[in-house]
């Protein structure tokens, strides 16, 4: 399934306008985990931990860490052209930022591929790959934070569930899916790879790997699910400015946004090295 850029990467027949209108409603967000802890919870919009004073606010940033080393495309095709996007960016290049970072070979495909994919329909938000890769650490280890991993189609073999929402140190917010994403009917909860709550899934969610499906436990899906809500809500991802408006509206604990600057600093860093050494 092809998506053009006006409407996104929708698998449904959703219109701007309805994403726009959707993207003002409180709860919806993407609920992060904090600090990297066993407990999936927090998020944007005011969904966050009671405590936020954990954190510095990423009072530290100066230079956006979307400057990383660019991913160097496979020559596999283009994801306008309906190219998955695990198969955009250099095999060389993944194995090598791979070993130096430590990130699954599997998830890096999809962080990677999402940043060259929206590269090219949206080449104003200059999203990284690192700063995806940052979240998918903090959010769920990169799909491994209950033991499993995610397998070579991308899926995790174990499903991420978050708490309960029901405002016991989060936002409260009922069930809006009759359980058919998170599988609870009284409460929404985060799911998946990216920790995606319904609501945002039913607005952003987006077909990373060209199946026709939309599953929010496969990896290039969530994360270009993930890249959508962010470049909606940051812009220009290349700035400070930007980019922290994009990591406040998944996570607006200060808390968060320093865990992400950190780890999305450390894997550039590290990629960086690798290409250098």
């Amino acid at each position: 399934m092809r998506h053009g850029a006006s409407t996104g990467f929708r698998g449904g027949a959703a219109s701007e306008g309805r994403r726009r209108a959707g993207a003002t409603l409180v709860g919806l967000i993407v609920v992060g985990l904090l600090s990297g802890c066993a407990l999936l919870g927090g998020g944007a919009g005011g969904v966050g931990g009671s405590d936020d004073s954990g954190g510095s606010g990423g009072g530290s940033l100066t230079v956006p860490p979307v400057i990383a080393e660019a991913v160097p495309a496979s020559g596999a095709g283009l994801f306008a052209d309906g190219t998955a996007t695990a198969y955009l960016a250099d095999d060389a290049w993944l194995d090598r930022a791979a070993e130096a970072t430590g990130i699954p070979r599997r998830a890096l495909e999809a962080y990677a591929g999402t940043a060259l994919a929206e590269a090219e329909v949206r080449p104003g938000c200059h999203i990284g790959w690192n700063t995806l890769a940052a979240i998918g650490w903090v959010e769920s280890h990169h799909g491994t934070i209950f033991g499993g991993r995610i397998d070579d189609d991308g899926r995790t073999t174990e499903p991420i569930y978050g708490v309960p929402l029901d405002g016991g140190g989060f936002q409260q917010i009922p069930d809006t899916d009759r359980g058919t994403v998170d599988g609870d009917t009284e409460w929404d909860r985060a799911v998946g790879p990216m920790q995606i709550i319904p609501q945002t899934w039913a607005a952003w969610a987006s077909d990373g790997n060209f199946d026709g499906l939309l599953d929010i436990n496969q990896i290039d899906d969530a994360t270009l699910s993930a890249a959508e809500y962010l470049c909606y809500s940051g812009g220009d991802l290349g700035t400070e400015a930007g980019w922290r408006a994009a990591i406040t509206a998944y996570n607006e604990s200060p808390a968060y946004l320093d865990e992400v600057l950190d780890y999305a600093g450390r894997y550039a860093a590290e990629a960086e090295s690798a290409r250098t050494d």
